[in-house]
């Protein structure tokens, strides 16, 4: 799995939905360069299980990261049409209607490749036949990638498990915490709490005090 952290976040130009009901060709990233913040995150399957959970857990919360100046953006290797279809779908009847922020269709997987996500692998037999071991489809992975397009955090769930959105505030909160204040974010850290200075003194007070 690769380490993105502290790296750019590879370019985006794939069709999406967005606004819950609008289909638009190369969607980019790259609109909200010196702008926002971005929790791009990625799930396995449109209708399924675990992924409607977590589209719906971050609508609840999309106002929270709107007032940090972040935007959620989400992927999956499905198609814009399997994207636009499950948005209209009830939430009572395992759709995802409501959801507003922008999904993106990775329909030839490559945005999934590059972020080093893609659950399965491709592979030739000795006839020089292409061969798929493993289900190709994205793993649980979020990246948190600040205004100059650097990933800053990242973290992939297996397929069964899935992620805590509060989590991921946080992590938003952090990052905004040390661009702002210059100061560390210790363990458990949550906005409202003291940070700490990177120095030897200023790890010895905060433990101190702590």
């Amino acid at each position: 799995m690769a380490v993105l952290v502290g790296k750019k976040a590879p370019h985006i130009s794939a069709s999406a939905v967005i606004n819950g009901e609008e289909i638009v060709e190369n969607f980019s990233l790259d609109q909200y360069l010196g702008k926002k913040h971005v929790v791009l995150f990625f799930y396995p399957k449109d209708f399924t299980f675990v992924c409607p959970t977590e589209l719906h857990a971050f609508q609840a919360k999309l106002k929270e990261f709107e007032d940090r100046n972040t935007a959620v953006v989400a992927c999956s290797t499905d198609t814009e049409m399997s994207h636009w279809g499950w948005l209209q779908v009830a939430k009572d009847k395992g759709g995802i209607q409501g959801i507003t922020y922008p999904i993106i269709a990775d329909t030839n997987k490559t945005i999934a490749t590059n972020f080093d996500v893609l659950a399965g692998e491709w592979d030739y037999n000795e006839e020089g036949q292409m061969m798929a071991h493993g289900e190709m489809v994205a793993y649980r992975g979020l990246f948190l990638i600040d205004k100059e397009g650097i990933v800053k955090h990242q973290i992939v769930n297996d397929l069964p498990l899935g992620r805590n959105v509060d989590e991921a505030i946080r992590m938003v909160d952090s990052l905004q915490f040390f661009e702002e204040k210059g100061e560390v974010c210790p363990a458990n850290w949550s906005k409202g709490k003291e940070g700490m200075n990177a120095t030897h003194d200023g790890v010895a007070s905060y433990l101190a005090s702590n």
